[in-house]
């Protein structure tokens, strides 16, 4: 028989809120049965958990990650396709990450760019001292 899991367990073990758990349920990943009110999860949900957020960890979408889980077949464990859908998506994510890296640092030479210009301006101007500025600003 499978192991079985109460959402407080599942909960605790993955350090997650039992909202969380819920909206996994709400949105096709998790299927735990029910015996009255009470939620009863089983290995494969457990497995399908941490498939779960796993993707979200790297940046996959909800559906995403539904759709990757979803693709296991246990008759066909050899088939590619889970894994060649996979391989895309983390290449997708990846390019986005680069370009929000690229982004960031642009952002930060120009904020360098314009603190080197206005710190001139002050200094032109007989204003704060470089360094009684940085300490002003608890640098």
């Amino acid at each position: 028989m499978d192991a079985q899991y109460s959402i407080s367990q599942l909960s605790r073990e993955f350090a997650i809120t039992p909202r969380t758990l819920r909206f996994y349920e709400t949105h096709g990943i998790l299927s735990p049965r029910r015996q009255g009110t009470t939620r009863i999860y089983s290995d494969r949900d457990r497995v399908r958990l941490t498939l779960a957020l796993r993707g979200r960890r790297v940046g996959l979408s909800l559906e995403e990650v539904r759709r990757i889980i979803d693709m296991y077949d246990p008759a066909q464990p050899d088939d590619p396709r889970q894994t060649v859908f996979l391989l895309e998506k983390l290449r997708e994510h990846r390019r986005e990450l680069i370009n929000r890296i690229n982004d960031i640092n642009e952002t930060l030479k120009a904020m360098d760019e314009i603190e080197a210009r206005t710190m001139a301006a002050l200094n032109r101007r007989g204003g704060p001292k470089t360094n009684q500025l940085a300490l002003e600003l608890g640098e």
